[in-house]
C-alpha cells in the first residue's frame, strides 16, 4: 500500500521521461513506487525492494525499474536478485555505471576471482571516474579475501590517493588503503592514512575516525557499555537480545535436515520393503508347511491301511490256531467263521451285513477323505465341500 505523502512527481525527471511510454495510470504507480524505494532503501530495504519489485511487475521493460530492484536488493543482501537485475540494466541502456556493485555481489557470494575478472575486464577509459575508482576498491578486497594483502595494498597505490582534490570517493579509497596496510601488520601507517581519511569524511561515510581511536588504545565509552551489558545478560538473561542465526548458516541446516528426513524415508521405505518381502516369504513358508501337511496326511493315510492289513493278517492267523483241533484238523468255514464275522462287525461298527454291502474297501475310502482335505485351490487347502477357507481363517504368518 502506498502512502498518500508519496506522489510520482517526486521522480526524477528523466526517470518520468521513461514512463511516458506507459498508460497515465500505470505509470503514475510505477512513479510512486519508485520514489518510495528511493526513501526506503537506506532505512528498509527489504520494504524498498518489495516497492521496486511491484514496480517491475507493471513495466519490466522500463530499465530505470530494473535498475531500481537491482539496487535495492543489493542493499537487502539479495545479491543474485541483484546481479540479474543490474546485468539487465546493463544490456538495455549500454552502460557499466554498477560494475562496482556487481563486483561487491561477487564477493559476497563467495567469488572474489568473478570481481577481478569485472575489473580487468572493464574499459577503464569509458568508466566514470567514481566508478573505476569503486570498482578498484572492491578488487583490491578482492585480493585480501584470496589471501594477496600486498597485492591489495599494491593496486591501491594510484595517483588519486594522494591527490588533494576534496571529491566524494577520495575518503572511502584512503579508508580502504589504510585499512589494507594494517591487514599486512604496516600499523603506523595505517594509522596515518585512517587520520588522512577522516580528514576528508565529512559526511561520516566511513568509520574511519573510530577506527584512528582503537589503534591509540581509546576505547568508545558507549561501545564499551553496550558490550559490557551484553556480556552481563548473557543468552536467555532478563534484558538480553535473542540471538538470531545467520540465514545462511540456518539454510544450510534446512538442507541438512531435508537431506536427513530424505534418507529416514529412504529407511522406512526399505524397512517397508523388507517387511512385505518377509510377508511374502512367509506366505511360501506357510504354503511349503500345507504342502508337507498334505503329503504327511497322504502317509498317514497309506500307514492306516497297512496297520488294518496288520490286524486282519492277526486276526486271521488267531482264526487258523482256533479252528485247529488237537488232532490237527482245519475247524475254519464252521461256526467259527460266524464268531469271526460277529468280531470283525463290532470292530467297525457296522452289521455284517453292512460291511457286506459296502463295495469300497476302507482303506479307498481313508485315501479318498484324505486326498480331499488334502486338495489345494491356488496354493489353500480346500474343506470337505471344496470351497476355500475365509482370508481370516488362516494363521497368523510369523514374521521372521
Amino acid at each position: 500500500m502506498l502512502p498518500d505523502d508519496i506522489v510520482a512527481t517526486d521522480l526524477d525527471k528523466d526517470v518520468r521521461a521513461e514512463l511516458l511510454s506507459l498508460n497515465k495510470p500505470v505509470a503514475e504507480t510505477v512513479a510512486r513506487h519508485l520514489v518510495a524505494t528511493g526513501q526506503l532503501i537506506d532505512e528498509d530495504p527489504a520494504e524498498a525492494l518489495a516497492h521496486a519489485l511491484a514496480a517491475r511487475r507493471l513495466a519490466s521493460r522500463i530499465s530505470a525499474v530494473r535498475e531500481a530492484v537491482g539496487l535495492a536488493a543489493y542493499h537487502a543482501g539479495e545479491w543474485q536478485t541483484a546481479i540479474a537485475e543490474l546485468r539487465t540494466y546493463h544490456r538495455m541502456t549500454g552502460l557499466q555505471s554498477h560494475l562496482a556493485v556487481l563486483a561487491d555481489c561477487e564477493r559476497a557470494l563467495g567469488r572474489p576471482e568473478r570481481a577481478i575478472d569485472l575489473f580487468r575486464g572493464a574499459d577503464q577509459a569509458k568508466l566514470d571516474q567514481a566508478v573505476a575508482i569503486e570498482l578498484l576498491i572492491v578488487a583490491a578486497g578482492a585480493r585480501g579475501d584470496l589471501g594477496q594483502k600486498d597485492a591489495a595494498v599494491a593496486m591501491l597505490q594510484v595517483p588519486d590517493l594522494t591527490s588533494e582534490a576534496t571529491v566524494p570517493w577520495t575518503a572511502r579509497l584512503r579508508y580502504a588503503y589504510a585499512d589494507a596496510l594494517l591487514a599486512v601488520g604496516r600499523r603506523e601507517e595505517a594509522r596515518e592514512w585512517f587520520s588522512r581519511a577522516a580528514d576528508v569524511d565529512t559526511e561520516g561515510e566511513t568509520d574511519a575516525a573510530e577506527r584512528l581511536l582503537e589503534l591509540d588504545g581509546v576505547l568508545i565509552e558507549g561501545d564499551d557499555e553496550d558490550e559490557a551489558e551484553e556480556i552481563a545478560a548473557g543468552p536467555g538473561a532478563p534484558g538480553s537480545v535473542p540471538a538470531q542465526p545467520d540465514s545462511d548458516l540456518t539454510a544450510g541446516d534446512d538442507r541438512d535436515a531435508d537431506d536427513r528426513d530424505t534418507d529416514d524415508s529412504d529407511t522406512s521405505d526399505r524397512e517397508v520393503d523388507a517387511e512385505a518381502d518377509g510377508h511374502d516369504d512367509d506366505e511360501d513358508f506357510d504354503d511349503d508347511e500345507d504342502d508337507d501337511d498334505e503329503d504327511f496326511d497322504d502317509d498317514e493315510g497309506e500307514d492306516d491301511e497297512g496297520e488294518d492289513d496288520d490286524e486282519d493278517f492277526d486276526d486271521d492267523e488267531e482264526d487258523g490256531v482256533a479252528a485247529r483241533s488237537g488232532n490237527g484238523e482245519d475247524l475254519r468255514g464252521e461256526d467259527l467263521g460266524g464268531e469271526d464275522e460277529d468280531r470283525h462287525a463290532d470292530a467297525s461298527g457296522t452289521s455284517p451285513a453292512t460291511a457286506a454291502d459296502s463295495t469300497t474297501p476302507a482303506g479307498d475310502d481313508s485315501r479318498a477323505d484324505d486326498t480331499l482335505s488334502g486338495d489345494t485351490v491356488s496354493g489353500e487347502t480346500v474343506d470337505g465341500d471344496g470351497t476355500a477357507p475365509a482370508r481370516g481363517d488362516e494363521p497368523e504368518s510369523t514374521q521372521r
